[in-house]
């Protein structure tokens, strides 16, 4: 019998994987859903001077909207690495032969796959290596904790007991750099429309283009670096997993 394009494999993961997906799903989710309710209502907007064009959601003559803040809100890497972690998780629990399909939905499902993994790396790592300033306290400490520490030290645990194993290849890897290039496109462009960034490594005003881009580089090298220990330590893992019957 042919085998049609789209048909979807097996996925490669333990009986007991879904458990261990269900629980990074309900633990993304819930912190998606309490930073959103935090900027959305305005908990931040009074941390900023109000006559300054800020990413709280503050616009020069002082007026602070609701769609302001939810642009604001989801200009941060860390809110997007999140939201992914947060809808990959939840396919892969309501429907895991997305991942395996061999056309061009599957491609794209493994591309989002390694992307959640690589981004809540990226988010942890420099968030705790160049932004943390401590002082957090209440809701803030809360939803910061699972945002930057929590979220990224589960997924990870998450992706190395339950995988899916064998999803990473080169081209994927290719791919995945494509979501946080748009990302830093899009916190570019809307920077210099509302002259404030995200993050202080990306204010061209400040740093100059030169310097932003190039952070940006080394960025996209470290996640390509990254992505390649990543692969090399599922197939390891998979090794490990059907050991050879010689």
């Amino acid at each position: 019998m042919t085998t049609v394009a789209s048909e979807p494999a097996r996925l490669d993961t333990p009986s007991y994987g879904p458990v261990f997906f269900w629980i990074n799903v309900v633990a993304a989710w819930f912190a998606v859903a309490l930073s959103f309710t935090l900027n959305v209502t305005g908990y931040y907007v009074d941390q900023a001077d109000p006559t300054n064009p800020t990413i709280l959601g503050n616009v020069p003559d002082g007026i602070d909207t609701v769609s302001e803040r939810l642009f604001d809100w989801i200009t941060y890497f860390t809110i997007l690495s999140n939201i992914v972690v947060a809808v990959v998780l939840t396919m892969l629990v309501a429907k895991p032969s997305l991942f395996t399909r061999r056309d061009g939905v599957g491609t794209l499902w493994r591309t989002l796959r390694l992307d959640s993994v690589l981004m809540i790396i990226i988010t942890g790592v420099v968030y705790n290596l160049l932004l943390a300033t401590g002082g957090k306290t209440g809701w803030d400490l809360l939803s910061n904790t699972m945002l930057h520490v929590a979220g990224p030290l589960l997924t990870v645990i998450v992706w190395l007991v339950a995988g899916p194993r064998g999803l990473i290849t080169g081209r994927i890897i290719g791919l995945s750099l494509i979501l946080p290039l748009v990302w830093a496109a899009f916190a570019l462009t809307r920077g210099q429309v509302v002259g404030a960034y995200p993050y202080s490594f990306l204010d061209v005003s400040a740093n100059g283009w030169a310097s932003v881009l190039s952070f940006i580089a080394v960025i996209m090298v470290v996640a390509v670096i990254l992505a390649l220990i990543l692969m090399a330590i599922d197939a390891g893992l998979r090794r490990l997993a059907r050991p050879s019957q010689d």
